[in-house]
């Protein structure tokens, strides 16, 4: 804080880094830069040891733990955090896993930056659900089976009343649309009876765990089999959970999926 109080005044700034799924190839060039410029690093748990280690030597690195079902760093701490070293003249990176901007809490961290007087930049990433599914082969819209993808959360904040998933299954098997569910391997049996009320039972399902890194795996299945394939492969977070045709080729492209990572 300078001697007069006012935020408005700050010499640092803070910039929002999508990180992408894991894999460091999968960073864009501007979000190593950021990363490489940064004095502080604000990292969440799902961000990699091998692109944190892209930091300059110099730079403090502070974990902010961010995973469902763990214990939590608290947003509100972590939001005082970026403030203050931003006043503090430093060039504040805030690392994230995926986008920022895709479930990362990005809106509000940008919205309280802001409001604090704080100048702030976005760098998107590549987010998981996407990564999920090139893993495997297959794209997540397809002109003769997906017109189009929602991405949504499975794991809404608790007093907004979450997501009608009966509305949302009319929709998706009226206008043909991927659902690429984040955060959703715990509330998977709800999700699933809900969703079954519009969609057959035979809409393929797959379900990626830690897409783009070394130990990802996956399992493809049926809207009507979800919760069960899940419990019997004892998926955890953090996993995709992809419904729609487009999963119908992956079983296809299992012969020469596109490879992320290079020998």
């Amino acid at each position: 804080m300078n001697n007069h109080g006012n935020p408005l005044s700050a010499t640092g700034k803070v910039t929002l880094v999508g990180a992408g799924p894991g894999d460091p190839e999968l960073l864009t060039l501007k979000a190593l830069k950021a990363i490489q410029a940064a004095t502080v690093l604000l990292a969440d748990d799902l961000v990699s040891d091998e692109i944190i280690a892209y930091a300059a030597p110099t730079a403090r690195v502070v974990h902010v733990g961010k995973r469902g079902g763990c214990k939590s760093t608290p947003q509100a701490f972590i939001e005082k955090l970026m403030v203050m070293a931003a006043r503090e003249g430093e060039n504040v990176v805030r690392l994230k896993g995926g986008d920022p901007f895709i479930f990362g809490r990005g809106g509000e961290e940008v919205e309280h930056l802001r409001a604090a007087g704080i100048e702030v930049h976005v760098v998107n990433g590549i987010t998981s659900g996407l990564a999920a599914v090139t893993s495997l082969g297959v794209p997540l819209t397809h002109r003769q089976h997906a017109h189009g993808v929602v991405f949504v959360t499975g794991h809404a904040k608790p007093d907004s009343g979450g997501t009608d998933w009966r509305s949302l299954a009319v929709t998706a098997r009226d206008a043909r649309l991927t659902l690429v569910i984040y955060m959703g391997v715990s509330g998977a049996r709800h999700i699933q009876q809900e969703l079954l009320t519009a969609m057959p039972a035979t809409t393929p399902v797959a379900v990626i765990q830690r897409a783009s890194l070394p130990d990802q795996r996956h399992t493809v299945s049926t809207l009507g089999e979800l919760a069960a394939a899940i419990e019997r492969e004892q998926f955890a977070s953090p996993s995709v959970i992809v419904i729609g045709d487009v999963v119908s080729g992956i079983t296809a492209a299992q012969a020469a999926p596109p490879q992320f990572r290079t020998a």
